[in-house]
């Protein structure tokens, strides 16, 4: 049988710019690994692909069974799995020609993604989703960390 690790990641922010937490549920058979994190001046979608970064950092060297990641953000999961390699094509511009807004960010979830094969999933928020809901919990968790520095 081979090793599967499914992960739900996702975003929250209080005001958009403003706080924003970010939380990740890692789920590996019977085992799970909460993580959740936050900044003091940060967009949802800042929050959304830092998510998704922490969640792929934290995977042990040498994983070599599947990983599922699950989004609620159509903006990562696109971004991710379409998006990235015309932006990389074009040295980070868009189709239009104006620069990919998070480059930054976008940058590192690349690093990243490249080092595994990773299965990317949407699924719809806030619809009862237990892994998405947990996920979400965390994200909001991270916003008061950042509220009290």
């Amino acid at each position: 049988m081979s090793e599967k690790l499914i992960i739900y990641t996702d975003g929250a922010c209080s005001g958009n710019p403003g706080p924003g937490g970010w939380g990740v549920l890692m789920r590996f058979g019977d085992k799970e690994k909460e993580l959740w994190g936050g900044d003091a001046d940060t967009t949802n979608n800042r929050m959304e692909l830092m998510a998704a970064i922490q969640a792929l950092r934290a995977i042990k060297p040498g994983f070599k069974g599947s990983i599922t990641l699950w989004t609620d953000s159509t903006y990562v999961l696109k971004g991710i799995t379409e998006w990235i390699h015309g932006w990389k094509a074009r040295g980070w511009k868009k189709s239009d020609k104006k620069p990919v807004l998070n480059k930054d960010l976008w940058q590192e979830l690349d690093i990243e993604n490249e080092k595994r094969d990773i299965i990317w999933k949407w699924v719809k928020g806030h619809t009862g989703e237990e892994g998405n809901e947990r996920a979400d919990e965390l994200a909001r968790r991270g916003i008061p960390i950042c509220e009290e520095e």
